[in-house]
């Protein structure tokens, strides 16, 4: 009989962790038995908060706590070498974006759970907002005909504030940049509305933050269908979030996504008519912040694909081919040259 009830351990209580542990508690099927932080306080406001034990050991955690879940959201260059030692330890894994910050480490992670049988997922919880399923589902109707354009923006602002508040943020070795930190939800969601990229040229630059890598650049992409898109990125913008938005132009069909977390749809409008047009108020929303209410159905998903009823929204090797594309860009950017998609590895 297959277990209707799963334990999740969670490590990294930083940032993101609130959206995690507000989801878990709305899924009827997922319980918290544990956190995890290498700050004492962290950890213990957050075992505080949700009234479970803390820790500031990973693997004691992973040795005396109970669970079939860890979910990973540490500095994104550790998240590989945290799902591993999860994974050997018989857990399933849920690792925040990116899931690694090289391809090497991200086929270690997936090689790790394959090896171990178990389920390894990647967080997209914009795939979830309800105006991008509402698009997922035009683009695959083919009500959009041949697509033309695609754009991404991500106008957002971090103050220098925001870096300084942890050391690894901005740095190669444990986070990357505006594209593989902020924007990269926008990297994959276009990735997965207009298909594979055979092609990226990119320029990035430091401007104005004292960080190792990127706060602003821009991408110009070639998808393999002919479609040509653009992402463009800065954390620079004064003096709020303004704008996280998705654009496909095609031959039969015009959409523009957009509010601070595409979470709004501004333009609609297609040469045939589909019962979905009907839906495109209902869908708008309004999140408290850029991360969306997508949190709450991606665990619903974890929970049907333990209990064998789903297939994963995003596994890892879905969360792969978003992290390749970003190491195009940054590849590009480097070197000043266009550069073909699939990386040589």
């Amino acid at each position: 009989m297959t277990k209707r009830t799963f334990r999740v351990a969670l490590v990294g209580c930083g940032r993101i962790s609130s959206n995690h542990f507000d989801a878990i508690s709305r899924v009827d099927g997922l319980d918290l038995v544990a956190v995890c932080d290498t700050s004492e306080e962290r950890a213990r406001a957050a075992g505080e908060r949700t009234g479970v034990p803390a820790f500031t050991n990973y693997e004691r955690m992973l040795r005396e706590v109970e669970c079939d879940v860890v979910t990973i959201a540490t500095p994104s260059g550790l998240h590989p070498q945290h799902g591993v030692l999860a994974a050997r330890a018989g857990r399933h894994v849920i690792s925040e974006k990116p899931m690694a910050i090289t391809l090497a480490a991200a086929d270690d992670l997936v090689k790790a759970c394959d090896d171990a049988g178990v389920h390894l997922f990647v967080v997209k919880q914009n795939r979830l907002n309800t105006t991008v399923q509402l698009l997922k589902r035009a683009v695959d109707k083919g009500r959009f005909g041949r697509i033309y354009m695609a754009n991404a923006t991500v106008r957002w602002a971090r103050p220098q504030e925001y870096y300084d508040q942890a050391a690894w943020r901005g740095t190669w070795e444990f986070d990357g940049g505006a594209f593989m930190n902020q924007a990269s939800h926008y990297v994959d969601l276009i990735h997965w509305l207009v298909g594979p990229v055979e092609g990226v040229m990119a320029k990035t630059a430091t401007m104005a933050r004292r960080i190792e890598a990127e706060d602003s650049g821009a991408a110009l992409l070639k998808f393999r269908n002919g479609a040509i898109g653009v992402i463009e990125v800065t954390m620079l913008t004064f003096p709020k979030n303004y704008e996280g938005s998705l654009t496909i132009l095609g031959e039969k069909g015009t959409v523009k996504i957009g509010g601070t977390a595409v979470n709004r749809i501004e333009h609609w409008q297609f040469a045939d008519y589909d019962d979905d047009d009907k839906l495109v108020e209902a869908a708008n929303t309004n999140p408290p912040s850029v991360y969306g209410h997508g949190h709450e159905p991606y665990y619903r998903n974890v929970l049907q694909v333990l209990r064998g009823e789903a297939a994963p929204d995003t596994d890892g090797r879905g969360g792969r081919k978003s992290l390749e594309l970003i190491l195009g860009i940054y590849e590009s950017a480097k070197t000043g040259r266009e550069v073909p998609l699939p990386l040589r590895t």
